[in-house]
């Protein structure tokens, strides 16, 4: 992908293809991620930025690659959350967070404020399948500008089932 959409907006995020993450069952083995963490306000990240900044140089760095261009957040509290960029190989001085396991994923598309409504639907889904969450993370696919700029924000709920 180029990286300019056109002459006057450039692109940040690629475009998301939800097909591929909509109602999967997946199984990871060891998949490679570096850990950061985010201040938030009520669960609003207030550093977001800062915090991909200090990952993508370690990637930079390290000449390595982020697949799927995915980063898992982990609400841990209200003032709390927790990233996981997916890498391609090890990276020194990188906080490693592999994860393994059965992960369910479930596509969503629409305003943040729908969050609440998206975990309700989510739990729902894993019942309906069977399956117990364990843990969940959101994968937020675009910035808020390449969002609006592509007219789709589309967010995936990923998680660790039994």
């Amino acid at each position: 992908m180029s990286n300019e959409q056109s002459e006057n907006e450039p692109v940040c995020c690629p475009k998301f293809n939800p097909e591929p993450w909509d109602g999967k069952v997946l199984e990871w083995q060891d998949k490679k991620f570096i850990k950061d963490h985010v201040k938030t306000f009520m669960y609003m990240p207030i550093n977001f930025g800062g915090a991909m900044m200090r990952l993508m140089e370690k990637v930079e760095a390290a000449g390595a690659q982020t697949p799927e261009n995915m980063c898992l957040s982990d609400h841990t509290s209200k003032w709390n959350m927790d990233l996981y960029l997916a890498v391609d190989k090890e990276i020194e001085g990188a906080e490693k967070a592999n994860l393994s396991g059965k992960f369910l994923t479930k596509v969503y598309e629409g305003d943040f404020k729908d969050t609440g409504k998206w975990g309700e639907d989510f739990k729902n889904f894993a019942v309906q399948k069977g399956l117990k969450i364990k843990k969940w993370y959101m994968w937020y696919t675009t910035c808020p500008k390449c969002a609006k700029k592509y007219g789709r924000n589309y967010v995936v709920t990923i998680a660790e089932v039994e």
